[in-house]
């Protein structure tokens, strides 16, 4: 290895530094703190207390929510967002629709948090302009039956949100990666389209399709602010019990249970990206 060499890679380290301090402060602490915490009571004694109420009926009914609003919404936003890719296939990559979409998506799949709570709340709210043009000009009470924007339907719509553009900024690589020669040699070989699509194009688009989906699932899973901003009221899902187990003053003996909680989510996130890496290992060899 030369001195020029050597200096080019010290030069490339250094580049990369801060980035490693981000990654360091906000990645690697937070999850050590987690870990660490949920093995200590209040007085900084070792226990299993906080593990063992991940088995209380009320979390683990809070984790159910939280893999059912992640379920839901990956599974819906995979295939809304698999039609759209699909729709813009056969537009040209420069073209005013395609680009707009491509930007679109990129900026939305990127708008979450308080400011899309905010923004639905002004729109579909109790007191939202929709809301209100929908009672005084039709007599149509959206929220006759219950407050469904502050609960778990509410969350579901919302998360579609940025759900659908993430899958279409995620997908549509895979989809551009079907090869011209495919198609040609089925049409070949004398398989119809429906055929092209069952032994060809699904099978080689179904490891990616699945990555999106799981990438989906752990997005919907580990949001938070937009949840905080909706629902004020209980904890529905994981992120929300942990906000209430951080500042609330009554549970005693267990002040330590938000990293036992956080603790639960980062196994199920390990566990969500060892498979999306996988499968996009699997992906990989139809690109090459």
């Amino acid at each position: 290895m030369t001195r020029s060499t050597r200096t080019r890679g010290g030069w490339a380290l250094l580049g990369l530094t801060p980035f490693a301090v981000y990654v360091l402060l906000f990645l690697a602490v937070p999850t050590v703190l987690a870990l660490s915490t949920g093995f200590f009571d209040g007085d900084g004694a070792l226990t299993f207390d906080n593990l063992s109420a991940l088995g209380d009926p009320v979390i683990l009914r809070t984790f159910g929510n939280s893999f059912l609003l992640s379920a839901v919404t990956a599974l819906l936003g995979a295939l809304i967002g698999a039609l759209v890719c699909y729709a813009m296939l056969g537009m040209r990559p420069d073209g005013f629709v395609r680009t707009v979409v491509d930007a679109g998506s990129s900026v939305l799949a990127q708008f979450g948090g308080v400011m899309l709570a905010f923004a639905f709340m002004a729109t579909i709210g109790l007191q939202g302009i929709v809301t209100r043009l929908l009672l005084d000009l039709a007599g149509i009470d959206i929220y006759e039956q219950e407050y469904w924007l502050y609960a778990m339907p509410g969350l579901i719509i919302v998360y579609l949100y940025f759900q659908v553009p993430l899958m279409v900024i995620t997908f549509m690589p895979a989809l551009e990666g079907l090869r011209v020669q495919w198609a040609e040699a089925n049409a070949t070989l004398g398989g119809s389209r429906f055929t092209y699509w069952r032994r060809i194009a699904v099978p080689v688009l179904a490891p990616s399709f699945l990555g999106c989906l799981l990438l989906l699932f752990a997005n919907a899973f580990s949001s938070y602010a937009t949840a905080a901003a909706l629902v004020s009221q209980g904890a529905i899902i994981v992120p929300l019990q942990i906000r209430g187990a951080l500042i609330s003053e009554t549970v005693l003996g267990r002040e330590n249970l938000a990293g036992a909680l956080a603790l639960g989510m980062i196994i199920v996130m390990i566990v969500l990206m060892f498979a999306y890496s996988l499968l996009q290992r699997r992906a990989e060899r139809w690109q090459r």
